[in-house]
């Protein structure tokens, strides 16, 4: 009998802020949305956008809503640099991508925002077995979170698994393992 093959680890791989450029492309909608010059809003965000003005939930379903159907949000963002790179490197390798993302927010919105995930996933060329539309992303079962919502973070990791913080401004107080690139995740996920 032969030896049992080796299996390989899951990292489960968040899309918005980590693979997709949420913040930058949601910027010149809601510039768009507000009747204002892009310049007007700052790049330096916190999570909820207040520093757009939004302060309530309502306000922000409402962009977000905007963005899904008028704009195509979630097909028209930029890929973050090195994402499709590494996670071809890493899956070249072996390892199990499994794209975790909670997009299904907004009631009524799901066909929209399932379609123009998967267009901008095979747009991009970004490798995965598995995707998963969920909050709880915890209970997927990856090896390796990485995932740029600090909330999500913080709750990952008080569940004992191992998250590696990919950084923006929304996540500046987070403690490492942090990430500033995918070359970095990539690095991270060898050390292990």
């Amino acid at each position: 009998m032969g030896k049992p093959e080796k299996r390989m680890p899951v990292i489960g791989v968040d899309l918005d802020g980590v693979c997709a450029d949420f913040y930058g492309r949601m910027r010149e909608i809601a510039a768009e949305w507000f009747e204002i010059t892009v310049d007007e809003l700052p790049e330096d965000v916190s999570y909820g956008l207040k520093e757009w003005g939004i302060h309530e939930k309502k306000q922000y379903e409402s962009l977000h809503r905007y963005a899904l159907h008028q704009r195509e949000l979630f097909k028209t963002m930029p890929m973050i640099p090195g994402a499709r790179k590494y996670l071809r490197k890493l899956s070249d390798e072996g390892y199990h991508i499994r794209i975790i993302t909670h997009r299904l927010f907004i009631h009524y919105s799901h066909a929209s925002a399932v379609q123009q995930t998967v267009a901008w996933l095979d747009g991009h060329g970004i490798p995965y077995w598995d995707l998963c539309f969920m909050k709880e992303k915890s209970e997927v079962g990856a090896d390796i979170y990485v995932e740029d919502n600090p909330d999500n973070v913080t709750e990952l990791r008080k569940k004992g698994l191992y998250t590696i913080c990919f950084a923006n401004s929304t996540n500046k107080h987070m403690h490492a393992p942090r990430a500033a690139s995918w070359s970095e995740v990539y690095d991270m996920v060898h050390a292990l």
